[in-house]
């Protein structure tokens, strides 16, 4: 392609043409634009002082009645016997009730020792469901041991004991320990060691003394601050107050510098009252970004950050945070759970990438459906950048991505903590495939190939912790793909979660890997190394490491508004299409109204990878569909027409657009993208698989003052074969009964 040719590629119309099947054309008109960047308690301490404190003295002397004279009042015989009354009771010596036995400290009292065998119980939920917790001394040291895990560095110990207060934030407590600025839209919490608070909406926090901990990750006073996801279609997000160093330091003199610039002096003086050397301090102020507007601009989307129905009852309404887009939730919702064996899984996986293994760590987590993987991954990630710069992710599962639309498999690095759910971080990963469908079962060496692909791309010098997210497909030929995997790759931990008491997979040890067989793999097999590099040696070990998922609703998927995969994965292609909304603050423009890119059929190569179609019908089926902007090495050559793939390829994927309208009198495809420019004058493919677009776009555009384009009224659902075939998917299958 010359460079004429690629200044031609792409650039924006004045007018677009978008064609329909069976209706006119239809125009609409669109001002011209040029190319423009888009970028991507009890807690004080007790001290004993000789003799007696001069702040007792002085408010015992405020709060006493001073002496009454007669000049004061009226001279009536009433007043005069008061008076009297009075004196005498002065010179009266103050009557005292002696103990007759030495009073005895605390330490002397001896506390009851509880029963053996006799465990309390108390509510533990993953979301909105209750479960049993395990006995409070373990669940507590438990809780202790995760905390020394995801400190950022070791902590003095100390001699002092300082009286704590051990749980959730709500009621009056929280009230107490909240304050609302006046000038600004923000508020200011106190929280104690070990506190927490479980919320659902959306917010920035900031920590401005102390540190906190959310989803594994540390928040210190001196950090940026962090965006906050916790919608309904997610288990809610838990902020948790951290042991501190402080006790070294004035912690009332810094906090009341610090709260200066956030409060004004009133609601100063009623949080300090609340900091001690054991608290940590966090601002939170309210979110609103593009991601967010756009979501909230479709109306099935507009409670997404709201209580679901199951915890209205266990919503917290009145308090400073309510403002915000902050609603806390009480005790009744846990949040997360983490079972023993999930926290010891963690523990090794972090320990390894510290540093006791040679080389780096590739850490592998697989499992069956609905046990956790994702959040298991997300609490990893976090727990990593406690200690490192960067995680290293490979995306192996196609229905459920974490940074990209479904239907990839991706390799990037990441730098960022994730504190919410996939559609919350969506970003532009390193190196991208774009496979086009949600299964692999229809074209299993493509996957495997693209996978390998992706692998050959990672940076080989950089020593970051590795990641790999698999599917939760364990059966059949998906177990075969996960012993290919861990095969093909150098896996040193594989972290198998399930669920109950029975095997919904092998355990997929190195004894079960040696007589194992794979897709394209059998035993006795090399490894991914051996492959790559040509060499020869024995299989490298790694370590197995089974978790055990446990909270309610395990291996089953959620029924609630915006808990089912197919809706989580239309708010990730959402969010991605979110981009293309104006960074600044506005009204959400309907995609229909953006000025696209004019892309020449000669200029691109157009592929359907996940079904067959004729020739003819291609441009019906591309138009108002999601493509993948792809590169391709060969050159594309055209004789005049269209170029049309034969087959689908294993190429890079830059990004995705939506094409919007072809124009078969010029030759042109009309595309938007929120891919830079830049880049966009590399593609040369644009792909189309099974990834649509939500329906959403189609039929609720916001604020459209034309025809919207690509639907119509007049057609009859009465006929055969006329409206779309959905699967039936109640029925269980055999396999999935566990029968087999």
């Amino acid at each position: 392609m010359t460079q004429q040719q690629q200044r031609e590629h792409f650039k924006a119309p004045h007018r677009v043409l978008s064609l329909r099947p069976g209706l006119p054309l239809l125009f609409v008109s669109l001002p011209s634009a040029s190319f423009v960047d888009r970028g991507i308690m009890k807690v004080s301490k007790h001290v004993q002082v000789k003799g007696k404190s001069q702040k007792w003295k002085d408010v015992r002397s405020k709060r006493c009645r001073p002496s009454i004279k007669t000049s004061d009042l009226d001279s009536s015989p009433v007043m005069v016997s008061v008076i009297k009354e009075q004196l005498v009771s002065a010179k009266k010596k103050p009557s005292v009730k002696r103990l007759k036995n030495k009073a005895k400290t605390v330490s002397d009292h001896k506390i009851k020792p509880s029963e053996p065998g006799v465990q309390k119980s108390n509510p533990q939920t993953n979301g909105s469901s209750m479960f049993p917790l395990e006995n409070e001394g373990e669940d507590l040291q438990d809780l202790k041991e995760y905390s020394q895990m995801i400190h950022r560095n070791g902590l003095p110990t100390t001699v002092e004991t300082w009286d704590v207060k051990f749980g959730r934030l709500e009621g009056e407590a929280l009230h107490h320990s909240a304050q609302r600025g006046d000038r600004h839209n923000h508020a200011v919490l106190v929280m104690q060691q070990d506190q927490t608070l479980c919320f659902r909406g959306k917010c920035f926090l900031t920590c401005l003394y102390g540190r906190v901990e959310v989803m594994g990750f540390t928040i210190e006073e001196g950090q940026k601050s962090y965006p906050l996801y916790s919608p309904a279609s997610h288990c809610p997000l838990t902020v948790r107050a951290l042991e501190t160093s402080h006790f070294h330091r004035n912690d009332r003199t810094e906090v009341s510098q610090i709260l200066q610039k956030y409060l004004p002096p009133a609601s100063r003086k009623k949080l300090l009252k609340k900091v001690t050397p054991a608290s940590s301090v966090i601002l939170l102020e309210p979110m609103e970004t593009p991601l967010t507007r756009f979501l909230s601009s479709f109306t099935h989307l507009s409670e997404l950050f709201s209580p679901p129905a199951s915890e209205l009852l266990s919503a917290v309404l009145d308090t400073p945070l309510n403002g915000l887009g902050v609603i806390p939730l009480t005790s009744t919702i846990k949040g997360l759970k983490m079972s023993r064996s999930y926290r010891d899984a963690l523990n090794t996986a972090v320990s390894a990438c510290r540093g006791d293994m040679d080389g780096c760590a590739v850490i592998l987590v697989c499992g069956t459906k609905n046990v956790g993987k994702s959040t298991f991954i997300r609490v990893l990630i976090n727990t990593l950048l406690n200690h490192t710069s960067s995680v290293d992710y490979l995306e192996a599962d196609l229905g459920q991505t974490e940074f990209t639309p479904a239907g990839c498999l991706s390799l990037l690095t990441v730098k960022e903590p994730v504190l919410g759910p996939p559609f919350t971080h969506q970003n532009t990963p390193e190196h991208m495939i774009y496979y086009g469908d949600l299964s692999c079962e229809a074209d299993l060496d493509r996957y495997l190939e693209s996978l390998k692909s992706l692998w050959r791309r990672r940076p080989k010098s950089r020593e970051a912790p590795f990641i790999i997210n698999t599917m939760g497909w364990v059966k059949g030929f998906g177990l075969q793909l996960l012993v290919d995997l861990i095969r093909f790759l150098p896996v040193s931990h594989v972290i198998q979660l399930s669920h109950g008491g029975t095997n919904q997979c092998p355990p997929l040890t190195p004894e079960f890997l040696r007589t194992a067989h794979g897709c394209q793999t059998h035993p006795p097999a090399q490894t991914a190394m051996d492959e790559f590099t040509e060499s020869h040696g024995p299989p490298k070990n790694y370590a197995h490491l089974a978790v055990q998922a446990d909270f309610q609703g395990v291996a089953c998927q959620g029924t609630a508004r915006h808990q089912r995969s197919n809706e989580q994965r239309e708010l990730s292609l959402l969010a991605y299409l979110s981009q293309l909304q104006s960074s600044e603050p506005g009204p959400v423009r309907p995609l229909h109204s953006l000025t696209p890119y004019q892309v020449p059929h000669t200029a691109v190569v157009l592929g359907l990878i996940h079904s067959e179609l004729a020739p003819s019908h291609m441009f019906y089926g591309v138009n108002a569909s999601l493509v993948g902007l792809c590169c391709l090495t060969e050159k594309v050559t055209s004789k005049g027409g269209p170029v049309l793939l034969p087959q689908a390829p294993v190429c890079p994927c830059v990004g995705f657009g939506v094409l919007r309208g072809v124009d078969m009198a010029r030759g042109l495809y009309f595309v938007l993208s929120p891919v830079d420019p830049s880049v966009l004058r590399k593609v040369n493919c644009l792909l189309l698989g099974a990834v649509s677009l939500p329906s959403c776009i189609l039929t609720t555009q916001a604020d459209s003052d034309v025809e919207t384009p690509y639907i119509t009224t007049d057609y009859s659902f009465d006929l055969t074969g006329a409206g779309k075939l959905r699967v039936f998917k109640g029925l269980m299958r055999p396999s999935h009964g566990g029968t087999q």
